[in-house]
């Protein structure tokens, strides 16, 4: 009982770890023996639990989206709540994620625009594509029995999307810039966020 405890906590530590390096370096400029040493353990005994290093992004990966995933899902198909109240619960989803990875968005656009293909064969892999297409559906539908306005979900995608990350992506130049004194960023993003339900619900409802 007790080795396997230790074995389900250094699991935990070498994913935590592997979390940290991916994000901050990506994933070509990650190595095994870097996550190996940073661990406190020798690279074998890394190969024991993860072989590769594709097999330890897919983990990583899979614990940041399989826990914020299936709450967008929840949350956006509550079609009986407005859509300025699911808005709002989904930039509350991300931003728990967000606050305790403020450089996740920036690791997403970097590791998009070095190699999208392994992003989405990780999504494929981890079987994620039900959970999207599931959100794309439930809002097409809403579009087409006119619930919403009709807007290219790529579009409503895009504005979210951008609106949600950008204080992310710019942290540091929001914490010398953009702060007032004696503001902390959660304190900034808690005003930003009615200016991107407004946004959002100035896209989608209908007149």
């Amino acid at each position: 009982m007790t080795e396997s405890v230790s074995n389900e906590n250094l699991e935990t530590k070498i994913i935590e770890v592997a979390k940290q390096q991916f994000i901050e370096n990506g994933f070509a400029e990650t190595s095994m023996s870097d996550i190996a040493a940073k661990v406190g353990i020798n690279r074998p005994g890394l190969h024991y639990y993860f072989r590769t290093k594709e097999r330890m992004f897919q983990a990583v990966f899979g614990e940041i989206v399989l826990f914020l995933l299936p709450k967008i899902q929840d949350i956006v198909l509550q079609k009986d709540k407005p859509v300025t109240e699911r808005v709002g619960g989904v930039i509350d989803a991300y931003f728990e994620v967000f606050s305790e990875n403020p450089r996740l968005p920036l690791f997403v656009m970097r590791e998009s625009n070095r190699d999208v293909n392994h992003l989405i064969n990780t999504l494929a892999d981890l079987r994620l594509e039900r959970n999207f297409l599931e959100i794309a559906r439930s809002l097409q539908d809403e579009m087409d029995s006119g619930r919403l306005k009709p807007v290219p979900l790529r579009f409503v995608f895009f504005t979210f999307y951008s609106l949600l990350i950008m204080p992310f992506v710019m942290k540091d130049l929001c914490a010398s810039l953009f702060l007032e004194k004696g503001e902390s960023f959660e304190e900034m993003f808690a005003r930003w966020k009615p200016y991107i339900v407004m946004q959002m619900d100035n896209l989608l409802r209908v007149d």
